[in-house]
Parts: structure tokens; sequence; C-alpha cells
């Protein structure tokens, strides 16, 4: 991480729609935060490298550490137990912790809409939920995913028979072992596919029945004490995404440089399609969580028994921690 420029030795006015508020960002030492990704170094994740090139979190005083989670379930459990102060997950996974009493909290979303969803080729006929009748569909063996493709099935009126093909979605479905596949994303194996001249048929959850939420949102400790370090670096991301905006190709270099196994015109695709993801609503400020969209999934994920406890989401997320929120 390069050392703080003394010519950024002041940030002045963030801006949110909601709430508007000046906040002196004075950085002296970089403060060191350490991020745990959900995932390996993606597209999904361009604003986090795109503020890291930018020199962002270094102007607001941030030395971020960013890293990669030794397996998917990993990302919840290091920032319930203390050990990294943020860590990317997904809204069902942060209700599903809430539910079990752990002490996670979704501080910002960095997706703010779903991207999982049912995805075939063309051969097989499916444009609908109804034309998932009679046809066999992939999963990763996630549960409330399965859930997803249950309630959507029912509320089609279609038989479908699961099957659990682990995480390669897009193999399963090219190799023909399925007709279709419910986990993988519309933006990135979505635009994967279409590279490959494969022509997806995409179905999105929020299309199908299944209420919108935050696909990606990053989670602290709810019993840690208020950090100001994360009002920060969600400021910092902020001219990350604003980065991509002007010059994708530019902010995207960081990225490409921390995983060299990427594809560039794959990651430039998905971040062309992902990019309105990243921005709040008109009015809102960065990093957004709608308080009824939460409650609405969390009765939905209720009523289709993925929680037992939570009647809603209270507690389960905050806007606090973005940049022109009052607490």
């Amino acid at each position: 991480m390069r050392r703080l420029l003394p010519a950024l030795a002041l940030i002045a006015v963030l801006a949110g729609g909601c709430g508007e508020k000046e906040e002196s960002l004075r950085p002296g030492d970089p403060e060191p935060l350490e991020l745990m990704l959900d995932f390996f170094p993606n597209a999904d994740h361009a604003p986090i490298y795109a503020a890291e090139a930018g020199g962002h979190f270094e102007a607001v005083g941030l030395d971020v550490e960013i890293r990669q989670p030794p397996d998917p379930a990993s990302p919840l459990k290091q920032v319930v137990a203390g050990r990294v102060d943020l860590a990317i997950s997904y809204e069902p996974e942060v209700l599903r912790a809430r539910d079990k009493g752990l002490a996670a909290e979704a501080v910002g979303a960095l997706v703010q809409a779903p991207l999982t969803s049912i995805i075939s080729l063309p051969q097989a006929g499916i444009r609908t939920p109804e034309d998932l009748d009679g046809k066999t569909v992939g999963t990763a063996g996630i549960d409330y995913q399965s859930a997803y493709l249950s309630a959507i099935a029912k509320q089609a009126g279609a038989e479908v028979e699961q099957r659990d093909v682990g995480f390669n979605l897009s193999g399963a479905l090219l190799a023909r072992r399925v007709d279709a596949t419910l986990g993988a994303f519309w933006n990135y194996e979505g635009t994967d596919l279409r590279l490959r001249g494969r022509k997806p048929q995409i179905i999105r959850l929020e299309q199908a029945g299944v209420p919108t939420y935050d696909e990606l949102v990053f989670v602290a400790n709810a019993d840690q004490e208020d950090d100001d370090r994360i009002k920060r670096f969600i400021a910092a991301l902020e001219r990350g995404v604003e980065d991509l905006r002007r010059d994708p190709d530019r902010a995207l270099r960081g990225l490409l440089e921390a995983n060299r196994d990427l594809d560039p015109r794959l990651q430039r695709a998905v971040v062309e399609v992902t990019l309105p993801l990243f921005q709040p609503p008109r009015g809102k400020p960065f990093g957004w969580q709608d308080p009824e969209e939460w409650n609405e999934f969390a009765r939905w994920m209720r009523d289709n028994e993925l929680l037992e406890n939570l009647v809603d989401a209270r507690g389960a997320f905050t806007n606090e921690y973005l940049p022109g929120e009052v607490p």
C-alpha cells in the first residue's frame, strides 16, 4: 500500500442524498482495516480495487488489506470472531446468521439487487418460470437457493427436478447434465456465456417471484463500538465507483493486477452491466440498504422455513455508517 499523499491532507464534503452532512476526514498515519472478500477477486469487487488503485483509501487515512477467503463460509465467521474488520457476504447469509444469534450486521450494500438467477441455453426452451416444468435444474447445494427454486416452481405450477452440481454451474450447463441452473450470477456467468456466443436465457430471481434483496453487502461485527473507519471506507468506495464510471479501463487495472488469471474482456463486460447496481437509488447515500426490502425478504425467508427466530430484519443491517447519514 502506497504512503499517504501529503496533498490529500483533508477530505471535504461527502454528501449523501438523505440527511446531508459535511464530514471532514483528516488522515494522519493510515489506520489498518482488514477486508475479507466472499470469493476470488473479480468484477463484482471492482469498486474496491478501483478505490485502492485510485488512492482513495489512502486519502481517507486507511491502509486496507484485502484478503481472499479460504472457503465460502469463512467471511461471516471471521468477522463475527473479530479476526477481520469487514467481510463481504450476502443478504440471505446475514439474515440467517442473525437468526442464529450471531453478531453479524450489514453496514452497506455493494451490489444493490439480486445477481443469482436461473440460466439456461436456448435449446432448453426455458424463457419463463412455467417453462421449468419437467426440467432438471442444477444448484450448488445451498439450501436457501434450493428454496428459491422450490418457491418459483410452486408459484409457476411447475414440477422440477433439482440436482446438486456443486459450484461449477456453467460447466454442468454446457455439458448438458442439467437443463438450467439456479445459483450462477446473471452479470458474471451470464455475461461469460454471452461472450462465448452461447446466447444464455436468463430469468432473474426478482422477475420470478423472489423479493428483491442486496446480493453483496459489507458485514461488520454488531457488538463492536461505532467504527469511523467503516464510514471512511464506504466513502472511498464511492469514489472508486465514480472512477469506474468515468474510465473503466483505467479503474480496472488494480483488479487485473490483483488477479492475473482474469480475462480483461470479461471483467470489462461484467463491470459494464453491473455498474448501475453499485449505485444507490436516487436521493439515497452510497451503500444504501432499503429497510422495507430487507423486512420483506426476511418475511419471505421465514415463510419458506429458512428463518426460525427473526420476525423482521431489525438488527441485521444499519445505514448509520453511510456517508451523509446522520445516526
